[in-house]
């Protein structure tokens, strides 16, 4: 389990990262990306930003491209305003938990109507 300094440093990070991409960030492919949470390392020397795209397979992969390709910015522009030191290295990682909570509420829906469909189950 992290330190209390770990997890309020990974809320810090998270809060000024989404900040920065939706107030200084001019890349197209960033502009709808939702930082879900930063798993930061107990050296903190490196942080890895799970995010999230409500659009399809292609825009996460764009929005992944671009969120390395501004990875420096976005550590810079952390540096402006974070007094803390190791200042993390960024990694980008999409947060997959959205698509695996829709197809697990998916697979309830089959199973609920195929109940349905099928009547009651025996000892109902």
């Amino acid at each position: 389990m992290p330190s209390q300094r770990i997890e309020r440093v990974e809320k810090l990070l998270r809060s000024e990262i989404s900040s920065i991409l939706l107030r200084k960030s001019k890349d197209p492919r960033v502009s709808e990306v939702t930082v879900t949470e930063v798993d930061v390392s107990p050296d903190l020397k490196n942080a890895t930003v799970f995010f999230s795209v409500l659009r399809g397979p292609d825009e996460a992969s764009a929005a992944e491209a671009g969120l390395r390709s501004a990875a420096g910015f976005i550590r810079s522009e952390l540096m402006k305003v974070l007094n803390l030191r190791p200042m993390p290295v960024l990694e980008f990682q999409l947060d997959r938990s959205l698509e695996r909570g829709s197809d697990t509420l998916d697979l309830l829906d089959r199973i609920r109507h195929e109940h349905e469909d099928n009547g009651p189950l025996p000892g109902e």
